[in-house]
């Protein structure tokens, strides 16, 4: 458990290319992929998001999946991996593969099947028996639009001093919400998953991105932080202006 700096900058939720003719996961294609997005600049990747459409992955595939990303991602970048599951217990069968296929960091979704009816102390219980069990650092994943349940800003803050969960990514859209997760979970890395608000979120002190956007607009992607943190905020807006239609 533990990182040796924080998570911070721009991921890439990456997709899951398949082979046309076998439907296999195709790596060739999705190393190639990898590539060209750390050459442009990012920070990392993020493996079975939901851009990734990591509901439709075998367990297999999963492993697979960070395996060949783990080739092509050097130890100065970072490789995260989607983790949430169903159930407890394969959240944490899932945390502990993507550790064993060299994550870094897993990204952990609420169950979204019977979410909307959970209970918050049970969707806490959850969270944290995930956190004590996972062998490498965990962040939350608010992402409504999936799972139909939004992470309260109250479960940030009864986690927020867990030692292995450090950071969340906000893909709600909803600047206000993402303030309260700021102030509810300081000391964590806060990203937000929505490319529209990129600019936004980092002046609401976001530590990066991770931006379905920059799967096909990295470049763009990767001049908003830099010039954000450069100080240079016109810059930084001017690229945020041409990002924002890009993701929509």
């Amino acid at each position: 458990m533990g990182l040796s700096r924080q998570i911070s900058g721009l991921l890439v939720p990456i997709t899951t290319p398949f082979d046309v003719q076998t439907g296999e996961v195709a790596p060739v294609a999705l190393r190639g992929n990898a590539r060209a997005l750390l050459e442009a600049g990012v920070d990392g990747i993020l493996a079975a998001g939901s851009t990734g459409e990591a509901a439709l992955l075998s367990e297999e595939e999963y492993h697979q999946l960070i395996a060949w990303l783990r080739d092509v991602v050097p130890d100065d970048r970072w490789l995260l991996a989607g983790a949430g599951r169903e159930s407890t217990r394969a959240t944490i069968a899932a945390c502990e593969a993507a550790a064993a296929e060299g994550a870094d960091a897993v990204l952990v979704r609420p169950p979204a099947y019977y979410g909307p009816s959970l209970p918050a102390p049970a969707l806490a219980q959850h969270f944290h028996r995930v956190a004590d069990a996972s062998p490498i650092p965990v962040l939350l994943y608010n992402i409504p639009k999936y799972t139909h349940l939004t992470l309260p800003d109250t479960l940030l803050a009864g986690l927020s001093e867990h030692e292995n969960v450090v950071g969340a990514k906000d893909s709600s859209g909803d600047l206000k919400l993402f303030a309260a997760y700021r102030t509810a979970a300081p000391r964590w890395a806060l990203f937000v998953g929505s490319g529209s608000h990129y600019y936004a979120a980092l002046e609401l002190g976001a530590v990066g991105g991770i931006l379905a956007v920059a799967c096909y607009a990295a470049p763009i992607a990767v001049r908003v932080g830099e010039r954000f943190g450069r100080g240079d905020r016109a810059g930084a807006g001017a690229a945020q202006e041409a990002l924002t239609p890009l993701n929509k």
